[in-house]
């Protein structure tokens, strides 16, 4: 089994400097269209947003173009880059639904559901390792038919002061547990939220600053994943799980569970090749799901960038 290439260190990653076009106030517009004239009309105006960023956001446009050039095994058009980012814009508009708890209007399935269910009948916690890739939200939905399954998330400042203002414009009382990562206690809350028999979920693909990353195998070219995450996984010696809630156009989604490693069972001294297993089925695990619904790989820069970047 190939093994992940030595660390990099980036000083720092290319979509820390992408800017946010989104806002407050275009977000609870969007919410009151949604919510007040129904999903058909929303995504209507839907096709407006995409168009615009189709045609003004050049460098998402390449990027977009980039990847699916390695996703679909040929030259991507115009049309392919469109669905692309509509389909980007298709997730975070249902994000409003999902929310608000409208589980009612979508066609969702579930890969993996045995695994979490064995998980919740033992009251193992686990850490839900995904991707920028399809939509969380809809996670969310697997707790309706499991209702002891509670998921702390864990993300860095700024994207948990995002998501509280997302949930104060849609629906307040779906306010998650929120682990801040990068401070003095992130790792002692992780273990304290899995000792309780929570899941914790966090995003594996992106790195801040002077992460570690492994250089792996994806999509036919290598790119730098943290290999941070998974290290405290073997510490903290617990299961992986990897996660993805894949967009299949119009109503439907299928949520996926696959098990990476479980850590309760690796020796101290077995601990360095196990995170590099891990790291690897990850990244076989994302790569499958980016052929299996390459319209979902939601990182709009150069990933496979080879240059280092210069910090500005």
């Amino acid at each position: 089994m190939a093994r992940p290439e030595p660390t990099d260190t980036a000083r720092e990653t290319p979509w820390v400097r992408q800017p946010e076009r989104s806002n407050l106030a275009t977000l609870r517009l969007m919410t009151w269209i949604s919510l007040t004239f129904g999903r058909p009309v929303g995504r209507l105006v839907l096709l407006g947003i995409s168009a615009y960023f189709v045609a003004f956001a050049p460098k998402a446009r390449r990027a977009s173009r980039d990847y699916l050039r390695r996703a679909l095994g040929r030259e991507p058009g115009l049309a392919d880059i469109a669905r692309h980012v509509h389909a980007f814009a298709s997730t975070i508009h249902d994000r409003v639904y999902l929310l608000a708890d409208r589980f009612d209007l979508f066609d969702i399935e579930v890969e993996g559901e045995p695994l979490m269910h064995d998980l919740l009948g033992r009251g193992e916690g686990a850490l839900l390792f995904g991707a920028h890739l399809g939509s969380f939200e809809v996670v969310r939905a697997l707790g309706r038919r499991h209702p002891g399954l509670r998921i702390a998330l864990t993300m860095f400042e700024d994207n948990a002061r995002k998501i509280k203002a997302t949930l104060e414009a849609i629906n307040p009382a779906a306010r998650p547990e929120i682990i801040p990562l990068g401070q003095v206690d992130t790792m002692l809350r992780v273990r304290d939220a899995l000792e309780d028999g929570q899941f914790v979920g966090l995003l594996a693909d992106r790195s801040l600053d002077a992460d570690e990353t492994r250089s792996v195998p994806l999509l036919g070219d290598t790119a730098r994943l943290p290999v941070g995450a998974f290290r405290m996984a073997a510490m903290l010696r617990h299961r992986i799980v990897f996660m993805a809630g894949l967009y299949l156009g119009g109503n439907r989604y299928r949520i996926r569970f696959v098990e990476l490693a479980d850590f309760s069972q690796v020796e101290r001294g077995a601990r360095a090749a196990a995170v590099d297993t891990a790291l690897l089925a990850y990244a076989r695990e994302l790569e499958r799901c980016c052929r299996d619904a390459p319209d979902n790989w939601f990182n709009f820069y150069d990933f496979w960038a080879r240059s280092e970047p210069t910090a500005t």
